[in-house]
């Protein structure tokens, strides 16, 4: 696409490159050229609307807000109290590998693979509780 655009935007190498075909070719490509450039004009002129409704209803209900006592901020401190995060869990269990690196696990998720392995190969989950 790049080589597409290279050629499209600068004219000497545009013309070199339509220089093969004839009047009602470079007439097809040209109102194909229109009809693509219209689209443009009008999907902008779409978003620009939609973009002025947007901000226009925002100032309503900025003036809807203050004529009621509210506070911006207010909102603002609402909706963050509301989503805050829960805080992590605690590890529940934990196994040391060989490397000496400390492997942890809240007992929710997917197991470790190197508590998993050790489990498998006949140990209780109940070893690596901590306590």
């Amino acid at each position: 696409m790049s080589d597409f655009l290279r050629i499209i935007t600068h004219s000497r190498r545009f013309k070199s490159a339509v220089k093969e075909l004839d009047i009602q070719q470079l007439e097809d490509v040209k109102a194909k050229l229109e009809g693509i450039i219209a689209e443009r004009h009008s999907e902008e002129e779409m978003e620009r609307q939609e973009q002025e409704q947007r901000i226009s209803k925002i100032q309503k209900y900025r003036e809807m807000i203050a004529a009621d006592g509210i506070d911006p901020g207010e909102l603002q401190a609402a909706i963050q109290e509301k989503s805050s995060k829960r805080s992590p869990r605690k590890a529940k269990y934990e196994i040391w590998n060989e490397k000496g690196e400390r492997i942890t696990w809240t007992g929710q998720g997917r197991m470790p693979n190197f508590l998993k392995a050790r489990i498998e190969a006949g140990e209780s989950l109940d070893t690596f509780l901590i306590e």
